[in-house]
């Protein structure tokens, strides 16, 4: 895949952005980047060198993508300070806004030592959601922000509340492109 290509599904994605070069200064694409290499490291056993790339990442954008994190392409995240742990799993173009947790609970309830949630693709996660162990989001799902989600998400729900809860919200638009909420 193509950078460009890259850069203009975030440009899609996010009506601030005017130009490829404005989206090439995103913290976003800077911690993907980072985050390539440093599974590339991790994936060589290098684990010490894949830590300091991320931990350089996170100073430099903070957002913290553990190396074992796996994601797929045109991966976006608007804005800082979110957390995706080791052994989640992110499928082609999704978009986080800021302040997101993918964490992960007690290493003995997961499936093979899975702690963390896995994203289907297409899902939109909202500001402040927290997204908290070994489960799933299915494709297209929405979570609303600051929605706490211990439990699997059906594929083109939308969630939202503390506990996270499905809402009944009409699927129609009728605007073109990416509509995140």
């Amino acid at each position: 895949m193509a950078l460009t290509d890259y850069l203009d599904s975030v440009k899609a994605r996010d009506p601030a952005a005017r130009s490829r070069w404005e989206v090439l200064l995103y913290p976003g694409a800077w911690a993907l980047g980072f985050h390539r290499v440093a599974h590339w490291l991790y994936g060589g056993r290098l684990y010490f060198l894949a830590r300091f790339v991320n931990h350089l990442a996170r100073l430099l954008t903070a957002i913290d993508i553990h190396p074992g994190a796996r994601i797929g392409r045109n991966f976006f995240v608007d804005h800082g300070f979110t957390v995706i742990g080791e052994t989640a799993d992110i499928g082609d173009n999704v978009t986080i806004y800021q302040n997101v947790t993918l964490g992960g609970t007690n290493p003995s309830a997961g499936v093979g030592g899975k702690r963390h949630p896995s994203l289907g693709d297409g899902v939109v996660i909202g500001s402040g959601a927290q997204i908290l162990g070994p489960i799933t989001v299915g494709a297209g799902a929405k979570v609303g922000a600051n929605a706490v989600v211990t439990r699997d998400v059906e594929p083109g729900a939308t969630m939202v509340g503390i506990p996270a809860k499905p809402v009944d919200v009409e699927s129609v638009h009728y605007s073109p492109g990416f509509i995140p909420y």
